[in-house]
């Protein structure tokens, strides 16, 4: 028996009945599948006597039992009432306790939760702003020096400057360092001074611990673990061997040629286009993120899905309770909220648009991940099959898997959307761009 207390718009609290009556057939049922199958020592298999049985297995086969009809309850009041279940049913917080008794009937309480609702449509009348990115001859500039110090390399200089190393060799009554280097980045400010004016043969008396404020930096400057730091003797007489500085590559064919492979670029005139093309492209994207970003705020804003907060915390604890704490739940909920509500909205509109997700797209998918991952190490132009192999071994992972298809969704679900509103577009410096919120 179950009757069904309205809390709120979403969230009904049931209580389950089970009498002895109910669970008496089904725990002997469970009982005697026990007996067919049982082996205890001095009785052959199936004769043991039920009262043994009932002994060793009779909570169990209780328990069992009454699962069993919890379970068949719940599932005949949520399909009798054509519930879309939110989550799972928890205990509610009125149950009362459970003696586990056999004879007893036994009250169970718990909430459900039904799925909001999600009906609006996306048409013409509904406005986005479409952003341009203005290139500008230093923003050219830019971009053209920053492309041809990424291309650069290390070279020995006659004096250091913020950014140079200075490569030296260690001496103490302890230990002895060679080619060891100092990197002017993580010397402390007050000790800068001292070392910009050393040359190569230079003779100075350091001491790692007031020279260098991270641990980190002071045991690779000494080749030595962490751990071992205490144990070493900081001051060292260090002989300057030499300077280095990263410099920008030449601007000449051989570091077009590096950039863009061999014969694709001509002359500066060409380099010069080429870097513009490329920044145009980087604003373009940077302007197609916020685009997706604004026309997902919109579409989140015109669904105004509402959820059950309350009940969805004490799920998702329910579900994590030996990895997560109430606290870290309440912590993280905003972003998980924001996560699910989107998930909910973009089934929806799957659904709506009836878009569906090819296996190609997955490896479209996985292949443009690893490509961004190579770009980020500076590998441009790695070959294809380099790539193709990446993503297969990717597409072998049932989470980055999982990943990928809530990523190509996204873009199908925006790129649909892309066809229904109105874009407003819209021309900006990168400057105000990047001012907006």
């Amino acid at each position: 028996m179950i009757k069904d207390r309205k809390i709120d718009e979403f969230t009904t609290e049931l209580t389950l009945t089970i009498t002895a009556e109910d669970y008496a057939p089904v725990k002997k049922k469970k009982l005697n599948e026990r007996k067919k199958v049982a082996e205890f020592k001095g009785f052959r298999k199936g004769m043991v006597p039920m009262g043994l049985i009932e002994k060793v297995y009779g909570e169990q086969c209780l328990g069992d039992a009454i699962n069993d009809l919890v379970g068949q309850q719940l599932d005949s009041y949520i399909k009798e009432n054509q519930i879309d279940v939110l989550g799972e049913p928890i205990a509610s917080e009125n149950q009362p306790e459970v003696e586990w008794k056999d004879g007893n009937d036994f009250v169970f309480m718990f909430d459900i939760a039904k799925q909001p609702v999600i009906d609006f449509e996306l048409s013409d009348s509904d406005k986005v702003v479409n952003y341009t990115i203005k290139s500008t001859a230093e923003a050219k500039a830019e971009m053209k020096k920053n492309m041809l110090m990424q291309y650069g390399d290390l070279q020995e200089v006659e004096s250091p400057a913020a950014e140079s190393y200075i490569y030296v060799d260690l001496e103490n009554e302890e230990k002895t360092v060679e080619n060891a280097y100092i990197s002017m980045r993580d010397v402390k400010e007050e000790m800068k001074p001292a070392l910009m004016s050393v040359k190569a043969g230079d003779k100075l008396e350091i001491n790692v611990n007031e020279l260098l404020e991270r641990e980190g930096d002071r045991a690779t400057l000494l080749k030595v673990k962490k751990e071992e730091l205490a144990n070493v003797n900081p001051v060292f007489q260090a002989t300057v061997v030499n300077i280095k500085t990263y410099m920008a590559a030449e601007n000449c064919q051989e570091t077009y040629d590096k950039i863009y492979g061999e014969g694709v670029v001509k002359g500066e005139d060409e380099f010069e286009k080429k870097v513009a093309e490329q920044l145009a492209e980087n604003y373009r994207q940077e302007a197609d993120y916020r685009l997706s970003k604004d026309l997902k705020d919109y579409i989140v804003a015109k669904a105004d899905v509402k959820l059950p907060e309350n009940f969805l915390k004490r799920w998702l604890y329910s579900m994590n309770k030996e990895k997560f704490t109430m606290e870290q739940i309440e912590k993280e909920f905003d972003a998980f909220l924001a996560d699910y509500r989107w998930q909910m909205i973009s089934d929806y509109l799957m659904k709506k648009f009836e878009l569906k997700i090819e296996e190609n797209d997955l490896r479209e998918a996985a292949k443009g991940f690893v490509s961004y991952q190579y770009a980020m190490y500076g590998m441009a132009n790695v070959p294809e099959q380099f790539i193709a192999d990446a993503a297969n071994k990717m597409l072998e992972d049932r989470k980055q898997v999982e990943r990928l298809i809530e990523q190509v969704a996204e873009q199908k679900v925006l790129a649909a959307a892309r066809e229904k509103v109105s874009l407003e577009k819209k021309t900006i410096s990168v400057e105000k761009f990047r001012e907006l919120k």
